[in-house]
């Protein structure tokens, strides 16, 4: 089981306030987190590639075939404001 007292050090570095009922809580969570890597730890993963997702994932995207766009006049004609042929912005508060 994981102390309480390392409960509370993670979540100060987390910036997470935990109440006392939530201290014990993670800790057997957290405890159950820390067994579930160890068993994984002890399986013999040197042949095993590294992957990005659990299934293969290929064509996930369309084809990239330019389309027309909009003009600058049709996208500029609701703007509140124009200005150099583009949107203009408040400047930022100083």
């Amino acid at each position: 089981m994981i102390e309480r007292e390392e409960v509370r050090h993670v979540a100060r570095l987390a910036r997470l306030a935990l109440s006392e009922e939530e201290v014990d809580r993670m800790a057997v969570e957290l405890a159950g987190v820390l067994e579930h890597i160890a068993t994984i730890e002890q399986l013999d993963l040197d042949a095993v590639e590294p992957t990005s997702h659990v299934v293969a994932v290929e064509n996930a995207l369309r084809p990239d075939v330019p389309q027309p766009s909009l003009t600058r006049e049709r996208a500029l004609e609701s703007a509140p404001a124009v200005a150099d042929d583009g949107f203009a912005v408040p400047s930022p508060q100083a």
